[in-house]
């Protein structure tokens, strides 16, 4: 083909010079620059792929000098810690053809690792924590909401009622904050694998994927995870001990999302087994997404499977 005949550092270069067509959407495009966000490692990751690390890194650094150029140094350096990082460690997990869990669990710390330092550099630079800044906006926000219902007559006592609501809903926010920056790197991570999988075997590369999802099996480590941080909570709650309280809290929501997957994971498999037809499979889905009993359910069936593996049980009677 014709890509192959590329040199690493002609297409290093068109390559950077995409990621800066990107930023360029990222800044101006309203909805279009949510997606060219999310899409900004996809040219590191396959530089990586096709020309090593080496190149991969220098493809970065030429990205970031020239969209500090031309749009925005904070940006740029924003931009290379949020998402460059990701890319790189995503392109290595696939050259070296490691499993499918291990490059997605090495892209999924980097990605993290990048959120943190970008929330760090903002803070060292401006002096304000940028999660913090967005939830205080969200309060002005809601405050001048309420004070247009109240212009319009609407009864005090349901406004104070809906305050209260409020504010204890961005109270439980503020508490999870970690596990926030946790999800953001899950799910850019989640697209860039995904996505970068696709245009690699697009471009002729033989690349590990993840199993097919009836046949997850996350680590029992959330399983025990779940049970310290239940103490975590009671003595950090009982004991005034509010840095315990905090983390336990995280790491225990941290924990119920684990043992949800692995629980769909398990539903899955157990609709497989029944060949239950796919539009059945749908409505069972969309039944324990919107029941917040069936959610819980699945949730602790997940981290009860973590410990006994049912498939495996299952599979042994059926021999």
């Amino acid at each position: 083909m014709y890509q192959q005949k590329l040199t690493p550092l002609t297409e290093s270069g068109l390559l950077a010079a995409l990621s800066v067509v990107l930023a360029f959407a990222a800044v101006y495009l309203p909805v279009i620059g949510i997606v060219a966000t999310l899409i900004w490692p996809l040219p590191v990751l396959v530089l990586v792929v096709r020309h090593g690390l080496r190149w991969g890194v220098m493809g970065v650094l030429t990205a970031g000098v020239l969209m500090a150029l031309v749009l925005e140094p904070m940006l740029a350096v924003r931009m290379v810690l949020s998402f460059g990082f990701t890319g790189l460690a995503l392109g290595w997990g696939f050259r070296k053809r490691w499993s499918g869990a291990r490059i997605f669990g090495i892209g999924l710390l980097f990605s993290v690792l990048g959120k943190l330092g970008t929330i760090a550099l903002l803070f060292f630079v401006t002096g304000i924590d940028p999660l913090h800044a967005q939830l205080d906006a969200l309060h002005a926000t809601f405050d001048q909401t309420f004070a247009l219902y109240e212009a319009v007559g609407i009864p005090a006592g349901e406004l104070e009622q809906s305050r209260e609501q409020i504010r204890q809903g961005m109270k439980f926010v503020t508490l999870l904050i970690p596990l926030v920056v946790l999800f953001m790197g899950l799910f850019d991570t989640t697209v860039s694998y995904l996505l970068g999988g696709k245009v690699l075997r697009r471009l002729g590369h033989d690349v590990h994927t993840m199993p097919p999802f009836h046949a997850w099996h996350l680590p029992r480590f959330f399983a025990y995870l779940f049970g310290f941080a239940l103490v975590g909570i009671y003595w950090g709650g009982s004991r005034q001990i509010d840095w315990l309280y905090k983390l336990s809290m995280n790491l225990e929501i941290l924990a119920i999302c684990a043992g949800f997957v692995q629980g769909l994971s398990l539903l899955s498999y157990l609709m497989k087994q029944y060949r239950l037809a796919g539009i059945w499979r749908f409505l069972i889905y969309m039944l324990v997404l919107f029941s917040g009993f069936l959610l819980q359910l699945v949730a602790f069936s997940g981290l009860v499977d973590m410990v006994f593996d049912y498939r495996r049980r299952f599979e042994r009677r059926l021999r």
